[in-house]
């Protein structure tokens, strides 16, 4: 059943029946939505010997899989043991976007320019289980990124974002950014901390929100554009890179305090991917250098150190503690190395005193690559060349990885970037 909507509100469907939101008053606001199963279902449409183009790669919540969306459909991985899980195919095209919620049935769908069933202005909420299309959400423009969590539903489009509750659906939160046609967007994942980060609406700047707190904080990160960010799991952290792509830095997002800066290189370069080890230790880090960089962190989170507190029938009330952050150091981590004229800071130009990469593992420089923390001192690599690679790092003396695994899961002769 469809059901029509007026220009200025958005009528969202679920398999319990059909809800309507607010009304709304912004330019990118949804259209319509539909409820019931796809009128075309997935099929094995496809011989294996069909060419499969590799659209999209990216990470579930806990880095135990991630989806690849291809010209065919989209397919699912587990990481270790690494195999297939599964996959979807369809006749119409392929999906640009799928995202995964930690590993239950349900997915976020966005058509690819070519699919001629499902357009990439349009989202869809899909229960694998049910075979079915459980909601979706149409724009009057391309949608750039999905993000999920247990509770919400991010949709990122190039100039705005809009944060849906994922029980009825219904719209929460709308925010405004400056163009981000890369749907850069970062959530958290604990269950007791609700922190959203994205492009603020100057060059260089990060908007944090906070939506327990109700706590939104600007933080200017870079002066140059932003290429890449992500948050660890619980949102107090921010990793940050600019389109420069020289320095990584590292900022408490409660107070906006930088706490550390790193160096990847001199030259200018584009960073594809940034991640941060759950124990907050490392900091990993892809570019079209065709290098994944592995750094030191002087940061420390844990249960015990830092995090959200609270009293029964009272709000969550957060520790602000940038200082206590700055002070925690890890003493099994090596420390990354640095200038020999590094004594010399404030003097010497900043350069002498950077920090660089403590670990290092080379890739092709032509081939687009997503990274990942696997289980201890363990890296993860995705490419969109159709390869994954699991790397380790020795934790006291860096330098370059060893490889343990290599698997060419799909061959993408156009290596998309």
């Amino acid at each position: 059943m469809t059901v029509p909507a007026t220009p200025m509100s958005s009528t969202v469907s679920t398999s319990r029946g059909i809800l309507s939101s607010p009304r709304l008053d912004a330019y990118e606001t949804p259209d319509a939505g539909v409820s019931g199963p796809f009128s075309h279902q997935f099929e094995a449409a496809f011989n294996d010997g069909d060419e499969t183009e590799l659209l999209s790669v990216s990470w579930n919540q806990d880095y135990g899989c991630f989806a690849a969306g291809t010209s065919r459909g989209f397919r699912i991985y587990n990481c270790d043991p690494f195999k297939e899980t599964f996959r979807r195919d369809l006749k119409s095209g392929g999906f640009g976007i799928v995202e995964m919620l930690f590993r239950c049935n349900i997915l976020a769908l966005v058509g690819a320019a070519a699919n001629t069933q499902y357009p990439p202005n349009k989202v869809m909420i899909w229960d694998d289980h049910q075979s079915r299309c459980i909601g979706e959400f149409s724009f009057r423009s391309e949608v750039r990124a999905v993000k999920l969590r247990r509770d919400r539903i991010i949709v990122v489009l190039e100039h705005k974002i809009y944060v849906y509750n994922f029980l009825d659906l219904k719209l929460l939160h709308q925010i405004e950014t400056l163009a981000n046609p890369r749907g850069l967007c970062c959530v958290s994942h604990q269950s007791n901390t609700s922190v959203l980060a994205c492009p603020g609406l100057r060059r260089g700047e990060l908007r944090i929100e906070h939506f327990g707190l109700n706590v939104t904080k600007i933080i200017n990160a870079h002066d140059s554009h932003i290429a890449c960010f992500t948050l660890t799991n619980d949102g107090l952290l921010l990793a940050t890179a600019s389109t420069k792509g020289t320095l990584l830095r590292i900022f408490n997002t409660m107070d906006g305090s930088r706490l550390q800066e790193v160096r990847r290189g001199v030259d200018k370069a584009e960073i594809y991917s940034i991640a941060l080890s759950p124990n907050v230790q490392w900091l990993a880090v892809s570019s079209d250098k065709g290098t994944i960089h592995i750094f030191s962190l002087r940061v420390r989170v844990g249960n015990s150190t830092i995090g959200p507190t609270a009293v029964q029938g009272q709000p969550l009330v957060y520790q602000n503690s940038s200082a206590y952050l700055d002070a925690l150091v890890s003493p099994n981590a090596g420390a990354n190395p640095g200038s020999s004229l590094s004594f010399m800071k404030g003097v010497l130009p900043k350069y002498f005193s950077s920090e660089w990469s403590f670990a290092q593992f080379h890739l092709p420089e032509d081939t687009q690559f997503t990274v990942a923390f696997g289980s201890l001192n363990t890296v993860m690599i995705v490419g969109m060349d159709g390869s994954f690679y699991r790397c380790t790092f020795d934790p006291t003396i860096g330098g370059e990885m060893s490889q343990q695994e290599y698997v060419r899961f799909l061959k993408n002769d156009s290596r998309t970037r």
